[in-house]
């Protein structure tokens, strides 16, 4: 948690996160919860942001997703901190 700003927002399947509390319980239940492995494929540095790109796997429910599930994770750094991350599964089908 020491990564991110008191008032960081983190958005992950469209919903919001903001703030160290309810960062703390997506984490606790949508990451830790689900046992999430989390397998970096590729890392990218845009102007001052990052872009990783990962292969996620866990215990969360599968259906209707690809395999693997690709996932692109956008940081957003500040003052050597989190200020912003936002979770997208890039759909490359259309």
């Amino acid at each position: 948690m020491v990564t991110f700003a008191d008032d960081a927002l983190v958005n992950d399947q469209l919903r919001d996160y903001w703030g160290k509390a309810a960062i703390r319980d997506w984490a606790e239940r949508d990451i830790i919860g689900e046992k999430l492995t989390i397998a970096v494929t590729k890392i990218v540095r845009h102007y001052g942001n990052f872009i990783v790109t990962a292969d996620v796997d866990g215990n969360f429910d599968k259906r209707g997703l690809p395999d693997p599930l690709v996932l692109a994770f956008y940081f957003t750094p500040h003052n050597d901190v989190i200020i912003e991350l936002i979770i997208l599964r890039n759909r490359r089908d259309i």
